[in-house]
Parts: C-alpha cells; sequence; structure tokens
C-alpha cells in the first residue's frame, strides 16, 4: 500500500523545467545590454558636457586637476558634478572636504537611486570612498568588479541637470578608463596630466596613443609642478626641466594648456578640503589653472562649432561615421 502511494505521488510530481537554450541565453543577456544602455542614456542625457581627467603615471596630481577644474567651472555659476571612478584609491572626498559621508538613497525617487554628496560650491561628488565602512577599508577587487560599479554610477546615481561632469580616473590605462570609454559614448574630451620630469613624460604618448585608440577627443595636456614660485619674494624657480610638456603636446598634435607651478597652499588647502582655485589670493597657481579652465571650454565650444550635424558628414577619412 505505500509503495503504491509513492508511485502515485511520483506520477504527479511537476516535470522537470525544460533546460534554456543557449540561444535564450543569449537573447535574455541581449536585452539586459538594451536597458542598461537606455539607463545610461537617461542619466548622461542630462548632462551636457562630460570631460576626462587621466594620467600615464601616478604621482602628477590628476585628482588636483580634476578637483579644481570642477570647482573652477562651480565658480563661474556651472551646474558641476565630479566622478571619483578610481575604485580602489578615491581622494576626491577628502580633497573636497566630504571625507567620513556616505552615500544616501535619492528621498521620493520611483526607482532605487543614490544621491551624490553635496559638497563645496555645490559640486554633486560620487565616489568608491562613500560606500565604504570606513576611510581605512582596503578595496581588494578584480577588473569586472571595477567595471560593474563604475556602470552602476552611472545608471543608479540620480546626477540630474549638470552643465559638467567631470571624471576622476586613476593612473594608466586599465580597467576604469576602459568603462568610461564603453559607457560615456558622448565624451567632449580628456585632459591629459602630466609634471616635467622625463619619467612622466615618457607615458604622455601612451595615454595619448589610448585616448586615440578608443576614439575619446583629447582637450589638452596640462603640466602640472611647473617650477615653484616663492610665496614672499614671487619669483619663480625651475626644479624640474621646463617647457617638456609644451614641446611634448606639439611633437604629439594636442593642445597644450598650461603650466601650473608649484605653491604649498595647494597642498594646504588639498589636505584641508578647499580647493586651491577658491582662494580669494590670485597667486601664480589659481591664475594659471583658471586660464586652463578658460582654454579648456574655449576648445570645447569651438569642437561644437565645427562639430556635422546629426544629417551631415564631414570630410575627414578617418571619421568612423562617416
Amino acid at each position: 500500500m505505500a509503495k503504491r502511494k509513492k508511485e502515485e505521488a511520483a506520477g504527479q510530481a511537476c516535470p522537470p523545467e525544460k533546460p534554456v537554450s543557449k540561444e535564450d541565453q543569449q537573447y535574455e543577456a541581449f536585452k539586459r545590454q538594451v536597458e542598461e544602455a537606455k539607463a545610461i542614456q537617461r542619466t548622461l542625457g542630462r548632462i551636457k558636457y562630460k570631460i576626462v581627467v587621466l594620467s600615464g603615471k601616478g604621482g602628477v596630481g590628476k585628482s588636483t586637476v580634476a578637483t579644481n577644474l570642477a570647482a573652477a567651472l562651480a565658480a563661474q555659476g556651472k551646474k558641476v558634478g565630479i566622478l571619483d571612478a578610481d575604485i580602489t584609491g578615491p581622494d576626491i572626498p577628502k580633497m573636497l572636504g566630504l571625507e567620513g559621508q556616505r552615500a544616501k538613497m535619492r528621498e521620493g525617487a520611483d526607482t532605487e537611486m543614490l544621491a551624490p554628496v553635496d559638497g563645496p560650491l555645490g559640486i554633486k561628488v560620487m565616489s568608491m570612498s562613500f560606500l565604504l565602512q570606513s576611510s581605512d577599508q582596503a578595496v581588494v577587487w578584480r577588473g569586472p568588479m571595477k567595471m560593474g560599479l563604475i556602470k552602476e554610477f552611472f545608471i543608479h546615481v540620480d546626477w540630474g541637470d549638470l552643465d559638467y561632469l567631470i571624471i576622476d580616473l586613476p593612473p594608466g590605462t586599465s580597467d576604469e578608463p576602459l568603462s568610461i570609454a564603453q559607457y560615456v559614448k558622448d565624451c567632449n574630451g580628456v585632459v591629459i596630466v602630466t609634471t616635467p620630469q622625463e619619467v612622466s613624460l615618457l607615458d604622455i604618448s601612451k595615454a595619448v596613443t589610448f585616448t586615440k585608440l578608443l576614439k575619446m577627443p583629447i582637450l589638452g595636456l596640462v603640466e602640472n609642478m611647473s617650477g615653484f614660485t616663492c610665496p614672499h619674494c614671487g619669483k619663480t624657480s625651475d626644479i624640474f626641466k621646463k617647457g617638456s610638456a609644451e614641446k611634448a603636446a606639439k611633437e604629439l598634435g594636442i593642445h597644450f594648456l598650461g603650466a601650473i607651478p608649484i605653491d604649498p597652499q595647494i597642498t594646504t588647502t588639498g589636505d584641508s578640503g578647499e580647493p586651491f582655485v577658491s582662494q580669494k589670493k590670485e597667486t601664480p597657481s589659481v591664475k594659471a589653472f583658471k586660464a586652463i579652465v578658460d582654454k579648456i571650454g574655449k576648445i570645447i565650444a569651438n569642437d561644437l562649432a565645427t562639430k556635422p550635424k546629426a544629417d551631415e558628414k564631414c570630410d575627414c577619412e578617418e571619421c568612423s561615421d562617416c
């Protein structure tokens, strides 16, 4: 009797599920990619200009340049956001006085969206630092995880309507820059930061080649730590070589945006969370950086003025859209 009941129960059991075919898996993956692309476009479509700041090597002051570029634009009355895309070494929150802050969900949003942290001058900031339990927590992630988080910064961060989004990348030409090139299709330009040292200049050509390979426009080259201006007498001493970056820019056929001299106040203000361009005193470094920002604005405006419209074709041979 018990054996018969078991047989009847087995007969009434649900048939095994039909295995998902490879074609169905590919179709579902394609649908996810399309939905993600739409979500990214909804976010980035509300941002007028996207500027990427990168360097061929570390220690050249790239994050300092990115932070002050955002601050200088915000001081002009622009709506600015800055994405700290350095997943393993996020420094932007420290430089903007936001260390220890935590990202929060946007109240009243229809979907789950993170709200950027508000920084000085109204700058909207997002960083891996805002997702960590403590500032000394190490992020030990492989490439796919870092690339996935960068994608989430575009899909699930409510940047709102911005004039500029500054994207600060880690040094080198690896996972994070590749992710930005993949997701930010309409990047307005890349600012490459270097120093006058030959060891830094060696990496400029690699950064330029990498950027051109990804078909991202190059706004130009910034030479940081270019000489030292004495805060007392105002005399400038060339600690490193002078003019190396300008020469390299000319040889590579890109704009030379300008040189920023060494200034103790740059370190002091960065450590205290205040961008050095916010100083009331017009030091040589502040003047130099403001001139760089003005030049970037003119280059973007000129590029937009000469860029063919959607229904037009340009005369270049290399343009893939022609």
